[in-house]
This record gives C-alpha cells, structure tokens and sequence, in this order.
C-alpha cells in the first residue's frame, strides 16, 4: 500500500467580483487532472514555475481546501470526504511544512508551548507532552533551552527547524514540504536538506517536496514530477528528468537551473521562453504549453496524454525528445 495516493486531483476556484453583490465571474483552473502515487520512504518532487499549481495541490493533499473532484489516499483513507472533524485523526499521518516557518509558529507562543500544542489537541497528557517536546528538539539539533525561546529570538534556519519538529509531533507518515528550503540563506540551506534526508531515513517518512529550485530537488528526490499551468506534463525518476528530460518544459526549467562545474555551465545551451505563462482563468486549449514551445505544430491543439512514448518514462508531448 501507498503512503499517499492522487488520483485525478481537480482544483478549481470561482472568482467574483463586486462588494454587497458578489457574483462569479470567471474560474481559476489551478489544478487540472493531477495523478501521483508516493511509496512508504520515498521522495517525490512537484516542481515547475510559480503559479503553476504545485503548492495548491500541495494544500489539496492536506484538505486545506475542498477539492473540486478526484481521490486522495494517505496510508489507505480517502481524505476528500471526511468532515474538518474527521481529519484530526488523519493528521496523526499526515502532516505539512511550510515554506515560512513563521506562518506556522504563533510569535506570542514560546517554543516548547508551540510544539506541545498538537499534542495536546490529540489528547496526549501534560508529563508525555514535555518528555516528546525535549526529544523534538533535540531530533532538529537543537537545544532544551529553545523551548523556553520565542519565534523572533531565533533565527530563519532555527524556525524552520521548529516548524519541522512541530511537524513530526505526532509521528506522521507523510509530509508534504512546500518550498521547505527556498526562504533560508543558502549558507543554511544545505544543513537544512541533509536534516530532512536524516530525518527521513531515521522515520522512514514520505515525502511530497514542493519546489521550484532544481538544484535542491536534484538532491533529494527518489522520483519528480513537473507540473506546467495546473497538470503535470513529464514524470520520472530523477535520473529520467535531469538525465533524459523529453518535454520542453522540462527542458526548459533544466537550462535554467545553475551547474555546479563553470565549464559545463559556459559550454550548455540556454533555453529562453518567450512570452508569458497564460492566465489559470483562460488556459490554451490542447497542450497548454504550446503557446510559449518552440516545437508547437498544428496536432498540438490536441491534448497530449501523460503516457510513456518511447522515452521510458511518462510525457505529455506530442514531438518529445531533445531540442
């Protein structure tokens, strides 16, 4: 059994006008048809642009918002048609980390208060609430003495860390990290990676990464899934996306991603997009990325399927391949 399982994920949202009289408008079409499957100790990444939907079916996932129409199953429940009630019990399982650690840490709250207040709304006793809170700190690498601290006495890195802890509380079997790393300096990112991989090996946690720095994802997942305009248009394994990518999106996001070695980064191939992301509101019709691909011909009005064509791995492209 998957630890998480998505299936035809539809997230729409109507958008209204006017102030006594609201009327709708038109409709964001954020997510479009998702499907993914997360396996026990594994890492997938959802990647792509901003505003392409991959945190919004992060929060789909958590329940965060009522789904428009699909499944999702974390450890064997589907989630879509429990009661806001209902999903307290789920959150023993499922839990998630967001990208600034303060929009999950009350600035009047210290600490340890902080990360006892999950326990206590499972109902744990106040003697088991300081035992877990002194072993949460010290699973981050921090110390007893920062229970007693509060959000704006510490720094970026040292937050997230609590917003992590906070998160394992209740030792769930998936996270779901929405640019868990992308608001820290890059002097603490990389201690802040190797502390999600150690935690995941020493829990054996799943993970739904959500990030749009490839450099990161290239790091951490087992598998990755790159999302365009609310659907997701290649997935595979890491070695299938950084090592065969075939879509031009992907392609595309790779170019732009920095190398580590000077001489490759000077001897590579740019690809510049042109053109802007079109609006949620009205998506192309067919591939919604043809508007921006160089490749796009007439059979791209047709929407591709996200199915293997000779690649090894699933593509949602007509003309997949190299530039």
């Amino acid at each position: 059994m998957n630890a998480l399982e998505v299936r035809d994920l539809v997230m729409h949202f109507g958008l209204t006008t006017g102030t006594l009289v609201r009327r709708r408008v038109g409709v964001v079409h954020a997510v479009c048809g998702v499907s993914f499957e997360l396996a026990a100790g594994e890492t997938l990444a959802l990647v792509g642009e901003s505003g392409c939907g991959k945190s919004t079916t992060g929060r789909a996932v958590m329940q965060l918002h009522p789904v428009t129409s699909g499944s999702v199953m974390c450890v064997g429940e589907e989630l879509t048609t429990k009661s806001r009630r209902q999903m307290r019990a789920v959150y023993r399982d499922l839990q998630l980390v967001f990208q600034d650690p303060s929009a999950a840490l009350d600035p009047r709250m210290a600490v340890g208060a902080a990360l006892a207040e999950p326990l206590r709304a499972q109902g744990i006793p106040p003697p088991r609430r300081r035992e877990r809170v002194a072993e949460l700190l010290e699973l981050v690498g921090l110390q007893p003495d920062d229970a007693r601290r509060h959000p704006h006495e510490l720094s970026g890195g040292q937050r997230q860390r609590i917003g992590i802890a906070r998160a394992l509380a209740l030792r769930p079997k998936v996270v779901v990290l929405d640019e868990p790393v992308s608001a820290l300096d890059a002097s603490v990112r990389a201690g802040m990676v190797n502390l999600l991989q150690e935690l995941q090996n020493q829990l054996g946690l799943a993970y739904l990464f959500i990030a749009h720095d490839l450099s990161v994802v290239r790091y951490v997942a087992d598998r990755v899934a790159v999302m365009y305009l609310g659907k997701l248009v290649e997935t595979g394994t890491r070695d299938d996306i950084y090592q065969r990518p075939a879509h031009p999106y992907t392609l595309a996001l790779l170019s732009a991603a920095p190398l580590a070695d000077p001489a490759a980064e000077r001897r590579r191939r740019r690809i510049v997009l042109v053109g802007d992301v079109p609006s949620p509101i009205d998506p192309p019709s067919g591939c919604r990325f043809r508007t921006r691909c160089w490749k796009a011909q007439d059979r791209c009005a047709e929407e591709p399927a996200l199915v293997d064509r000779g690649q090894g791995h699933p593509v949602a492209c007509h003309f997949p391949g190299a530039v």
